[in-house]
């Protein structure tokens, strides 16, 4: 939850007002920008005949099994092998009717190489741990995979280099719901068109998510930044966390 508190009334025109209007859209770096509605409606519904590998790393966390089982239910061919962020784990998890065995940290550049030469056109899906995000990018960068990062957390800054040194294909968005995404790109685009709009106003932050989330939200961390850009301070350990069962 965002609030804003409006600073004591004066009558000296705000900034962007004696700025003027900013032209142009800046879409998140290695990120798509949001589709048209009409158009996402339209991806949610592959035709049958649609179908390519998806390596979905994660798989032992809640949003890696509902991606599997998503990717599945929509006809695509899930890779049995799956990458979690910590080690000697030694199981294996049913999503549908393909067995995925879990691999640890240590073995996912041969396993990955390997996955490569059997599918080459694989597209890996990353839901894994915070502290993996980098040492996971930067692999599939190295590999040439292209990947959608799902995952939170770790160097932002150094994963764009990653992807922009490697040329490599990626998405990387913090949030995956499509209202979310519309919302973020407006935010992106009012902090670019009226800098300053928010100036002298007070924010504050309350974040909700499950108890299993291991660190900020990175929709709020987008969010957060955009209403720096309008000219609202902040500092992001301010933000109150409240966790759901």
């Amino acid at each position: 939850m965002l609030s804003l508190r409006a600073p004591p009334r004066t009558f000296s025109p705000p900034p962007w007002r004696r700025l003027g209007r900013h032209g142009g859209f800046a879409a998140p770096r290695c990120a798509s920008a949001a589709a048209p509605a009409a158009t996402l409606e339209t991806a949610a519904s592959p035709p049958a005949s649609v179908s390519f590998p998806i390596l979905v790393n994660g798989c032992t966390g809640k949003m890696g099994v509902s991606v599997a089982e998503a990717a599945t239910s929509r006809g695509l061919h899930l890779v049995p092998v799956s990458f979690s962020s910590r080690e000697n784990l030694g199981k294996t998890i049913q999503i549908g009717d393909t067995e995925i065995e879990i691999y640890g940290p240590s073995s996912r550049e041969d396993v990955l190489s390997s996955v490569i030469d059997e599918f080459p056109d694989v597209v890996v899906v990353d839901y894994t741990a915070p502290d993996s995000v980098n040492s996971n990018a930067e692999l599939y960068c190295e590999l040439g995979v292209p990947f959608v990062m799902g995952t939170t957390g770790g160097d932002q800054q150094l994963l764009y280099k990653s992807v922009q040194d490697s040329n490599n294909y990626a998405l990387i968005s913090p949030q995956m719901g499509k209202q979310v995404v519309a919302f973020l790109a407006a935010m992106e685009t009012i902090a670019v068109q009226f800098p300053g709009a928010f100036s002298g106003y007070r924010l504050e932050v309350l974040e909700s998510h499950q108890a299993g989330k291991l660190d900020t939200s990175g929709t709020a961390k987008a969010v957060i930044a955009c209403f720096e850009k309008l000219g609202v301070s902040w500092d992001m350990d301010r933000v109150s966390l409240h966790f759901c069962v």
